[in-house]
């Protein structure tokens, strides 16, 4: 699986940084246990999942609404288990994570909300330049850097900023981070960009939001 499947080496290399983490914030023995079954549930999916793809490619090579709908399911299988993952590693991490995260929040959460319209506007005009200049993809699709990624980037950094004092304020900017990451992922997985063109526009659409909310906010 390691050697073949390019989605098992993220599972694992997302595994290691969570089991880190867990031994750097002095989990309890309850919480890991927890970590271990939900990091062990998303990899077990993961290879049920290939397993069923193979055998379905090796058995059929026309197209088919049965072989379809079982790797679809399958699919939803693995989307299952990482939702189940990132609900209990929120749970185990969020209250030794918020209080660093809200002071870093409550520095910027006074921004004011029009520059993120702003920093969108900018992100666009700066990845269209960059593609024009290397002369890679078109405007709305591939090439260096990823739109996509920029733009969801861009906006979870602009929904970190202008978060109002609320409690929730760490759940919604974590949420906002894991759908810009599946946006991200999106793009790599149906062969629009590469990895470098998808990180490279995911730097660059926060950076500038960044650089944006500090100069002007």
């Amino acid at each position: 699986m390691l050697r073949t499947h390019r989605n098992m080496r993220i599972h694992i290399a997302a595994a290691a940084v969570v089991l880190v983490v867990a031994f750097a914030s002095g989990v309890t023995k309850t919480e890991l246990i927890a970590l271990l079954l939900s990091i062990a549930f998303v990899l077990i999916a993961e290879m049920l999942n290939s397993a069923l793809e193979s055998a379905i490619d090796l058995a059929t090579t026309s197209f088919d609404p049965h072989a379809k709908l079982a790797k679809d399911v399958a699919a939803g299988a693995v989307l299952i288990a990482t939702v189940n993952a990132v609900a209990v590693g929120y749970l185990v991490f969020a209250s030794r994570l918020a209080d660093p995260s809200g002071r870093l929040l409550e520095r910027i959460r006074n921004a004011p909300v029009n520059l993120t319209l702003i920093a969108l506007v900018v992100t666009i005009i700066i990845v269209i330049g960059t593609k024009a200049f290397t002369g890679s993809g078109t405007p709305l699709r591939g090439g260096l850097p990823s739109g996509h990624a920029a733009l969801a980037f861009s906006g979870w950094m602009a929904a970190t900023y202008v978060l109002g004092d609320s409690q929730h304020r760490f759940l919604i900017s974590t949420i906002t981070l894991i759908m810009a990451l599946l946006v991200a992922q999106t793009r790599v997985e149906s062969g629009v960009h590469s990895a470098l063109e998808v990180l490279y526009g995911s730097v660059l659409g926060a950076l500038v939001t960044l650089v944006l909310f500090q100069i002007f906010a």
